[in-house]
């Protein structure tokens, strides 16, 4: 699902709400801008998946990355709406966690070769650069894995004697 339309889904009818409430409450109040109106009028009536095109396109000429318009995104939302249903999509993008590291944080000396082994296997370095990296403990392997990946390898560490961190 898209990501725009997945996360802000929920609170489009209630903008819906607040915009036409506030048309008519500012309608007659001086110093309104015809064209931002006409715009956010226009974004209104979108359906969610061109609200999701509409976000990449804007992003894209904004030169904006794809992962900062998450956390952008849900602060703009609780700036705009109510200040509880902000703050929980904020913590719900800061909970929701999609890449880890995993860490050697120590590891026990008698069990050096057979971490090292472990860190020559997945990640394809070479023995002396395995060796090296263990001895830098503590210290990141592997980075940006997918939870499942990352707890695997990580219990292949732990086997191995390791005392493995996942960030």
């Amino acid at each position: 699902m898209p990501l725009f339309a997945s996360k802000f889904a929920p609170l489009i009818p209630r903008l819906r709400r607040l915009s036409t409430a506030a048309a008519a409450a500012t309608a007659t109040a001086a110093g309104e801008d015809p064209k931002l109106s006409r715009i956010a009028d226009q974004l209104l009536e979108l359906s969610p998946a061109e609200l999701d095109d509409y976000s990449a396109l804007l992003r894209l000429k904004l030169r904006l990355s794809l992962t900062s318009s998450a956390a952008s995104g849900a602060a703009a939302t609780g700036a705009a709406g109510d200040a509880a249903s902000g703050s929980a999509g904020a913590e719900e993008a800061a909970a929701v966690k999609t890449s880890f590291d995993v860490k050697i944080e120590k590891y026990e000396a008698a069990a050096k070769i057979k971490i090292i082994k472990e860190v020559r296997a997945v990640t394809d370095l070479g023995l002396k650069e395995a060796k090296e990296l263990v001895e830098k403990a503590p210290v990141v392997v592997r980075s940006g894995l997918p939870k499942e990946e990352a707890e695997a390898l990580a219990a292949k560490l732990k086997a191995a004697g390791a005392a493995v961190a996942l960030e």
